[in-house]
């Protein structure tokens, strides 16, 4: 039987009381204890780097005698799936979690406690990275990858256009865009309408926050003239796309559409290079990166830190075998490995080093210090990002023609609803 999150929240009792007398684990037999067995682990389309995802298989394996079967998940629609997988008997071992979305899932009793698993492997992760695996102090994920947004561009076309330097303001960026579109017949940003991650990080830039407390409860924050200011900007960045205005990053994959050859610029992911060079590996010497420049030099655009953790089934039969695993895969020569071969932040100052190795890292490091953030970390917000986003709907009615002011009145009691269900 298929149920949602709020099904999820109503068998809270029963899981909790499952995780608190430690199942699934049975009679610790060691680490080289479990020959033959295989663990189901749930990762999102794009998330595991063919390297990192060989060489964690192959230790896992060398370590624990068993295997790992990584089953790759589409982002539409992963919340009402995963709500679903993690409520029922069998569900997979572990799962990779969104960041904002963590605590939800910790609320409902979805997820087992791993303080110690924490405190084993990630001692000095740094605390950003982590925040968004506690809930009321407790540990209920583990910090898999973090990062932000930059330009990721086309240096050919920026050549044909004539542009020598990168831009360090917004206004300047904005020329650039107006000059290959005038210089050139490539399209100088594809930027879809529902970039929502995007949008979150404009809201930042601008001090906004998408929800607020009123009493007892949270509610939407759409209509504050900072969201607005902050939905005004991304129709800027938005004009000189020709994407389309109800369609996100990932439909079609705008990296790939970047492969083509004929598109300026993307506000992308590190990881979307790789994507494109999959498509299209001749391009391999025409991309570059640059943080996304804000109003002043001297302070990037706002933007969302936007990254997935590990966390174990709560109902899983195999938690010991789990977070063997996770002690392979969050080890510092793979979280290495995923800096290097993603472009992730490092979560630990001893990265730093593998963070030199790639320019999309190096981009994004003045944006994530000084600019950026997440959405609230707070059960509610799960809900809202459900199919259909809401807030995808605000950006495509104020990219149509409406008002924000009119468009938020026509979203913020959908907002609202989702927020009152958790």
């Amino acid at each position: 039987m298929k149920r949602g999150l709020v099904a999820a929240t109503a068998v809270v009792g029963m899981l909790v009381g499952v995780t608190a007398c430690g199942s699934g684990g049975g009679t610790k037999t060691g680490a080289d204890g479990f020959k033959g067995q295989k663990l189901t682990v749930w990762v999102m389309n794009g998330s595991n780097p063919a390297q990192w995802t060989e060489q964690v298989s192959a230790q896992f394996k060398k370590k624990t005698g068993a295997t790992v079967e990584f089953k790759v998940q589409q982002w539409n629609g992963i919340q009402q799936k995963l709500s679903t997988a993690l409520s029922e008997d069998t569900p997979p071992d572990v799962v990779e979690i969104g960041n904002t979305q963590t605590a939800a899932y910790a609320k409902a009793g979805a997820l087992a406690e791993l303080g110690d698993l924490k405190k084993e492997i990630g001692a000095d992760w740094n605390e950003a990275f982590n925040k968004a695996s506690l809930v009321d102090g407790k540990q209920y994920a583990l910090p898999w990858f973090a990062g932000n947004r930059v330009v990721m561009y086309n240096k050919k076309i920026w050549a044909e256009a004539g542009l020598k330097t990168t831009p360090r303001t917004r206004s300047e960026l904005f020329r650039a865009f107006d000059t290959i579109k005038k210089k050139t017949d490539a399209e100088p940003l594809y930027l879809p309408g529902q970039n929502w991650y995007f949008f979150d990080g404009l809201t930042l830039g601008t001090g906004a926050d998408l929800v607020k407390r009123q009493g007892d409860k949270w509610v939407s924050n759409l209509g504050d003239p900072k969201v607005a200011k902050a939905m005004d900007i991304y129709q800027q960045y938005q004009s000189f796309s020709t994407a389309p205005k109800n369609k996100d990053e990932a439909t079609p994959q705008q990296a790939e559409v970047f492969a083509k050859g004929r598109t300026g610029a993307l506000i992308a992911m590190g990881y979307e290079a790789a994507t494109a060079l999959k498509a299209n590996p001749k391009m391999k010497k025409d991309i570059g990166f640059f943080t996304i420049p804000g109003e002043n030099a001297d302070k990037p655009e706002g933007v969302f830190l936007g990254g997935s953790n590990f966390a174990v089934a709560g109902m899983g039969k195999n938690q010991e075998l789990a977070k063997e695993f996770l002690k392979v895969a969050l080890s510092k020569q793979n979280d290495r490995q995923m800096v290097k071969e993603s472009g992730w932040a490092p979560k630990s100052p001893d990265l730093a080093d593998a963070a030199q190795e790639n320019p999309a890292v190096a981009a994004a490091a003045p944006a994530a210090e000084k600019s950026g953030g997440t959405t609230p970390l707070i059960p509610q917000w799960a809900a809202v990002e459900n199919i259909p986003n809401p807030i995808k709907s605000y950006m495509t009615a104020v990219l149509g023609g409406k008002s924000p002011a009119d468009a938020a009145k026509d979203i913020e009691p959908e907002i609202n609803a989702r927020l009152a269900k958790q």
